[in-house]
Order: structure tokens, then C-alpha cells, then sequence
């Protein structure tokens, strides 16, 4: 009698809802976003300083981008899906 309540007290449910699955891969596309605009800016010749590594987009707007889906991430993690919107 214990073991039948116990597998209908285990019905196979995800942990997060449709919201927070949206939220986390909006954060992960801000995520990956920000680190392809990190990327690049090296020179092919050692010996030769590229002065475009220091460019507003690598130094500014990357790292903010990846820093906003962190936020968003944590946001979809502690996101209640089982909240209902009418008290």
C-alpha cells in the first residue's frame, strides 16, 4: 500500500515551467552574444600592437552583455512557474 501512494506521489514533473526554460535560453543567447563580441581583435604578426583590442564594444558593451544574461539566468532559476497571477 506504501509503495503505490509512494509512485503516484513520484509522477515525473519538470522542475522548471515554459517560462523559465524561455528566460534561461534568453540568457544564454546574451551570454554566448557577449563573448563572440569579445572574440577577435588579435594581430597575425606578434611583433605589431593592434591598438583595436581596446574598442568600445570589447572593453564596454561585451562584458555587460554577458554580465545582463548571468542576471537573466539567475532571474529564470528563481523564477516561481507554479505562481498563479490571480490572488
Amino acid at each position: 500500500m506504501g509503495e503505490q501512494k509512494r509512485k503516484e506521489d513520484s509522477k515525473s514533473e519538470f522542475i522548471f515551467g515554459k517560462k523559465n526554460y524561455k528566460f534561461l535560453f534568453i540568457g544564454l543567447a546574451f551570454i554566448v552574444i557577449g563573448f563572440i563580441l569579445m572574440s577577435g581583435g588579435g594581430s597575425d604578426d606578434p611583433n605589431v600592437f593592434d591598438e583595436s583590442i581596446y574598442n568600445w564594444r570589447r572593453i564596454r558593451l561585451a562584458p555587460t552583455l554577458v554580465l545582463i544574461g548571468f542576471g537573466i539566468q539567475v532571474y529564470a532559476i528563481l523564477l516561481n512557474p507554479n505562481k498563479d497571477a490571480k490572488k
